[in-house]
């Protein structure tokens, strides 16, 4: 979920480049500075407020792992568990710079590349249906793209296709190959720019594919443009018809949106920033107005904790998919990059040891200002759902990692392991 900039981190659900991949995926986009985040930049009334949902549950270890974000230079965060001990809300940092109002806890936010699960869900769904084969290849379904006949849809889903990623992307020596604007300054004035999905499937066709289908792993965003399009095309309807009628409405998913061109979240909201260089000096800029079309399919939707807490459960839980292409979803593939676990068919599957056990995860941001977090357990009965916003403070990178592991360990290991 990541790309390269003066910043720092940007371009939204994309790939990291190498100097960066020890961070994680869901990592904002353009809030990271090359300098170590300041001390004391949380406000003094910062700690972590719990909503009436959690009323009665003391838990340290939460609101301990949700500050340690703010401390380190996030403006806020948004927190939601459910697991045995029932459901537990909480906040933390600021809603919006120069206020001292906290981030509301059900508020909506860009989910950025959690979107691809969602439409890995749905492409399965037609799967079970009968609609589409799952090795067929794409060429078929979508013969107007001219797409290689030996891509399928699995490797669509499962990042094999070795389509170039149109938001950037490595070439094989490494080096950096930049896609549409989408990092830095250059996305930044072109933020309400609108893109068709069609328009930047074959702005990805016109650069060379990276490797043979099916012959390697690389994450690229092009893939689940791909399934949006397919979706559509098998359906005969828009991907937020067939969202709306398969997933969000079943599920009581009311803060979920496809929002095509709207630049606006719904209230209530948090205010993301994103923070760049101009002409040697720092600036900050509120993006929580952006158009997500440049990741139509594969990071453009918005959420809420709620609605994602809902979704991944049920999804876990087989009430979305037939057992065997729940079972397909969670195989991962070898070569896949392993920093979030390997990744499967729309999700990451990870081993946090012996005495944490396997959970399955998609995190993501828009390119820039906000992250979303989605974690599970196998059998959906634990989630952690959560939305980070970025402010004007620099970050240092190399925090990142220990503070998401500790977040996802003081859920799915328990308070001892967090510590």
């Amino acid at each position: 979920m990541m790309g390269q900039g003066n910043s720092g981190l940007s371009a939204a659900g994309l790939r990291r480049p190498v100097a960066v991949t020890a961070l994680a995926a869901g990592l904002l986009a353009g809030t990271i500075a090359p300098a170590v985040a300041t001390p004391g930049l949380a406000a003094a009334d910062s700690s972590a407020a719990v909503s009436t949902a959690a009323a009665g549950q003391d838990r340290p270890e939460l609101r301990k792992a949700v500050q340690a974000f703010v401390d380190a230079g996030f403006l806020g965060v948004q927190l939601r568990v459910n697991d045995e001990r029932g459901e537990w809300v909480g906040s933390a940092g600021k809603r919006k710079l120069g206020t001292s109002a906290k981030p509301p806890a059900n508020g909506h936010f860009w989910v950025g590349s959690v979107t691809k699960t969602f439409h890995a869900t749905v492409v399965l769904q037609l799967v079970a249906e009968g609609k589409i084969r799952l090795d067929a290849p794409v060429a078929g379904y979508l013969p107007e793209l001219g797409l290689d006949r030996r891509i399928t849809v699995r490797m669509l889903l499962q990042h094999t296709s070795g389509l170039f990623n149109y938001t950037g992307d490595l070439d094989a020596d490494g080096t950096w190959v930049p896609g549409l604007p989408a990092t830095g300054k250059e996305w930044l004035d072109n933020r309400f720019r609108s893109y068709r999905p069609e328009e930047l499937v074959r702005f990805a066709l016109s650069k060379p594919a990276k490797f043979a289908p099916g012959t390697d792993w690389s994450y690229s965003n092009t893939n689940y443009t791909l399934a949006r399009l397919l979706i559509e095309k098998v359906t005969g309807h828009s991907f937020d018809a067939e969202l709306k009628r398969r997933i969000l409405r079943p599920l009581g998913l009311k803060g979920t949106v496809v929002p095509g061109n709207r630049t606006q979240l719904p209230s209530p909201y948090a205010h993301g920033y994103f923070r760049y260089q101009d002409a040697g000096q720092w600036k900050v800029t509120d993006v929580s107005r952006q158009n997500p079309s440049l990741l139509a399919g594969a990071g453009d939707m918005i959420s809420t904790t709620r609605d994602l807490h809902r979704f991944f459960s049920a999804l876990n839980g087989g009430k979305l998919l037939p057992a065997k292409l729940l079972t397909e979803m969670r195989e991962p593939h070898p070569k896949s990059d392993p920093l979030y676990g390997r990744y499967g068919l729309g999700l990451f599957v990870k081993d946090l040891g012996p005495a944490c056990g396997t959970v399955l995860n998609h995190n993501g941001s828009p390119p820039a200002g906000y992250a979303a977090l989605m974690y599970s357990t196998p059998d959906g009965s634990k989630t952690l759902t959560a939305s980070l916003t970025a402010g004007d403070a620099p970050f240092d990178v190399t925090t990142y990692p220990k503070m998401l592991d500790g977040l996802v360990r003081a859920v799915f290991c328990g308070e001892q392991a967090a510590g």
